[in-house]
């Protein structure tokens, strides 16, 4: 599949579906021909979003346990794939697909072992997913505002199995929010990489911060803002390149959080004397301030920055008066 081959009315049938965003028992893959367009398209963006959550748990010092993966509601592949990429296939015995439709099982497993030959690639078995063996990753990727109830056991049965979970989301208001509540159910007994950087329950679904959710902006990879296929396909499906909003939760049963790390909150706002921005810690959610005259390479660096906003602050109250960006 390359662009001049792109079934536009296909695309646009896939855009009202994903935008409908509702419970549905039913598969909307209709062919491979659907996945194979959504892998080029909605896909490779949605491998943006994973790209920025791989990144910001590589900053957090984190690595996948050696083990089976599992990518579950796996759509096309791409998380699974994703993953594979960056931490390398020999960094895990095997990987398993499964989804709702046998069309995209199929697609991702001929694809993850077209790219990596070498890897024990399968299909997830109904016995599989009804059993205990124990997972090393399980993977989500944007699927939680279409689950029907019943699949919401399965998960919280595989993520029992599981040393580790990497499930990530658009970056909405509701889904971020349902996400922060499985977050909270499943803390307690797994602890949490990212993006909290405390162990405590999530502010952000605290009384009085109705307001408020869980999100981050990733970036698209230099040059695609000027490639004229990209150009063309977010006219087309009225996606703003520039704007790459998800949300992330990411568990594992071996991790010891540090406890002096704070996150920001979305983007951080920026006036002529001064940045305004969200900040998560373990004290709780807190509106605070970087002066411009104060410290002006923070200031700057808030503004462009396309790193994690993940720091280990220096406070005088709700003003930021120094602060160092979390290196791996």
């Amino acid at each position: 599949m390359n662009w001049t081959q792109l079934d536009w009315k296909c695309l646009d049938r896939l855009r009202g579906t994903f935008l409908a965003g509702s419970p549905t028992e039913e598969a909307y893959w209709q062919s491979p021909s659907d996945l194979a367009n959504y892998d080029l398209t909605f896909g490779e963006r949605i491998g943006w979003k994973w790209d920025a959550v791989l990144d910001e748990l590589e900053l957090r010092g984190w690595r996948p346990p050696a083990g089976p993966v599992l990518d579950w509601g796996c759509g096309s592949g791409v998380a699974g794939r994703r993953v594979l990429r960056r931490f390398g296939a020999s960094s895990f015995g095997s990987i398993a697909f499964w989804d709702r439709s046998a069309l995209a099982t199929d697609f991702a497993h001929d694809a993850t072992q077209r790219e990596f030959p070498g890897l024990d690639v399968s299909t997830a078995t109904p016995g599989y997913l009804r059993s205990q063996e124990p997972i090393g990753l399980l993977l989500i990727s944007h699927v939680l505002n279409e689950l029907p109830p019943s699949a919401m056991e399965e998960i919280r049965s595989l993520v029992v199995r599981s040393r580790s979970v990497v499930w990530t989301e658009p970056g909405t208001r509701e889904v971020s929010r349902a996400l922060g509540a499985l977050r909270d159910a499943w803390a307690p007994e797994v602890p949490v990489v990212a993006p909290c950087t405390h162990a405590h329950s999530c502010p952000v679904l605290a009384a009085g911060n109705e307001r408020h959710w869980c999100h981050f902006f990733g970036f698209p990879p230099p040059g695609v803002l000027a490639d004229s296929d990209w150009v063309k396909f977010a006219q087309r499906a009225g996606i703003d390149l520039r704007s790459l909003p998800y949300s992330f939760l990411a568990l594992d049963r071996s991790w010891k959080a540090p406890t002096h790390l704070s996150r920001v909150i979305g983007r951080p706002e920026h006036f002529k004397p001064y940045a305004r921005l969200l900040n998560c810690d373990a004290s709780g959610l807190a509106e605070l301030s970087v002066m411009k005259r104060g410290n002006p390479a923070l200031f700057k660096e808030l503004d462009k920055s396309k790193r994690p906003l993940v720091y280990a602050w220096t406070r005088q109250g709700e003003v930021i008066t120094g602060g160092s960006h979390v290196a791996p």
